[in-house]
């Protein structure tokens, strides 16, 4: 039996794309809430929350980067100097929240102020900048001969503008059930009525850009059954469990929030994304450079493949166990004077 190495090689950076947003959303959403908190002991709670599994969760970044350069290098090669400048963006605006998340430990009054507002300002840039290129992507790329011919604010539309600011509640949204799932008393009272609101501005945004992606590009409007003569039923039914699996992720999250649910309504954003993620998928797939190159005619050579799935396959499971490890070691609420540093 021989191995469809692209398509393996596409299912885990599809996989480890996933990981980062569901694992490193819920961090940037706690920096995005960070101005919100009642006091820097509050605040000193939030990122104690997120402390032990911060860095570890942008493995799966580095992971997916890395993976679409040696898998799919003519993808990469088009991609990167379509999204420079977000790119670009989001790399300074993560060093900046790795930076003030340590500094601010030993901050004094203006530098704590000061590493308080990067660590946020961080979190909210490296998040916007995520759905500028997520947008863009969805919108299409401009190539010519296998090569980036469009200009380098393609990606700046009042399209990929809204995709941001859904970006931008989704993550919210995650934070705020995380801090749920691992604060109590006055904090965690804060973080449920946080999560309502985020939870509110994602359902609205997610249909916002739901019903604008069909019209983005004509074949995702093919793909959901709306074509110029109308809507295909049968093709729009086969697709209907989409957007009802995001639709149940918020009922989720509002059952948890109405029933006091410390851990459901993490589960239910996760479900929202995880819905929004299959959505993309079924609207473009097999494209990995939307509309022009599939992820068969972008990937590398298969010996190449093959020799670096004998890497991931050593490298995969260590990662994921320590993962798990990890989020197993520092289970359990967070308390104030409990602090992780």
């Amino acid at each position: 039996m021989t191995l469809d190495l692209p398509l393996i090689w596409a299912g885990l950076i599809a996989t480890a794309v996933l990981l980062y947003v569901l694992l490193d959303g819920f961090d940037l959403g706690v920096g995005i809430l960070f101005p919100f908190a009642r006091s820097p002991a509050e605040r000193d709670m939030m990122m104690d929350s997120i402390a032990p599994v911060w860095d570890g969760n942008e493995t799966w970044l580095v992971l997916g980067g890395g993976g679409l350069f040696a898998a799919f290098p003519l993808a990469y090669g088009i991609i990167a100097p379509a999204f420079y400048l977000p790119i670009i963006l989001m790399l300074l605006a993560l060093i900046l929240r790795g930076v003030a998340f340590e500094f601010r430990l030993h901050g004094r009054k203006r530098g704590k102020a000061f590493w308080t507002f990067a660590f946020s300002a961080g979190s909210l840039l490296a998040t916007i900048a995520q759905g500028f290129v997520l947008g863009g992507f969805i919108q299409g790329v401009t190539v010519v001969d296998g090569r980036f011919a469009g200009q380098p604010f393609d990606w700046l539309t009042p399209y990929t503008l809204l995709v941001a600011a859904g970006l931008v509640a989704g993550y919210a949204l995650l934070g705020g059930c995380w801090l749920m799932w691992k604060t109590q008393d006055q904090l965690h009272g804060d973080a449920r009525r946080w999560t309502a609101l985020a939870a509110a501005a994602t359902g609205l945004l997610l249909f916002a850009v739901s019903l604008a992606t069909l019209f983005v590009h004509p074949r995702i409007g093919d793909r959901w059954g709306f074509t110029g003569e109308g809507l295909d039923v049968a093709v729009f039914l086969t697709r209907l469990p989409v957007p009802l699996l995001g639709a149940v992720g918020l009922a989720v999250v509002a059952l948890g929030l109405w029933r006091k649910s410390h851990g459901w309504p993490f589960l239910g954003a996760a479900l929202v994304f995880l819905s929004g993620y299959i959505g993309l998928a079924a609207s473009f797939f097999p494209s990995i450079v939307p509309y022009d190159i599939d992820f068969r005619a972008a990937a590398n050579a298969d010996n190449a493949l093959g020799l670096m799935l004998v890497g991931i396959a050593i490298l995969l499971p260590a990662i994921l166990g320590y993962t798990v490890w990890v989020y197993w070691v520092f289970r359990g609420k967070v308390s104030a004077d409990a602090g992780y540093h």
